[in-house]
């Protein structure tokens, strides 16, 4: 898939890519859900990816472009979907805030620059020179809930 073809993801400009790492990309792009590194491997075999450490290389040239996030709490990535630069007024655009649904996996990219903003006080108040941030918050989607408040049979 191509950010062409795909008018959800950032308009920026496209960095440089090499095959690998634009297969990767493309499958994380056109994915539901998170994958992790051997699920992309598994989606890329018949394109001639055959080993992880292909995937690995491609996976952390694409996190250092800002174009991939890894998900700590399920060892997976996505696509990045927002642009992470700060904001024309010079204000922080917050870490990239993951909402992952325990159910169905469905993932969403979130920014609050006012969450950025408290979250870089709070390290430099420490002393603590910030370089990325990102938040990881786990529940239900809105339709794993209502399904679930639909099922007579669960509590």
């Amino acid at each position: 898939m191509t950010r062409d073809a795909a008018p959800h993801l950032p308009d920026r400009p496209e960095p440089a890519l090499t095959r690998n790492q634009a297969l990767v990309l493309a499958t994380l792009e056109a994915a539901a859900t998170p994958l992790g590194a051997y699920a992309v491997l598994d989606r890329l075999r018949d394109d001639g990816l055959k080993a992880p450490a292909q995937i690995y290389r491609a996976l952390s040239a694409l996190q250092d472009k800002g174009l991939v996030h890894r998900l700590e709490c399920l060892n997976a990535f996505v696509a990045c979907r927002h642009v992470h630069d700060p904001a024309e007024d010079g204000a922080p655009p917050g870490p990239a805030v993951f909402v992952i649904c325990d159910h169905c996996s469905a993932t969403r990219e979130l920014t609050d620059p006012v969450i950025g903003g408290q979250i870089e006080r709070l390290a430099r108040n420490q002393g603590f020179g910030l370089h990325t941030s990102s938040i990881e918050v786990r529940g239900l989607c809105a339709a794993c809930s209502r399904a679930t408040q639909n099922d007579p049979g669960t509590t």
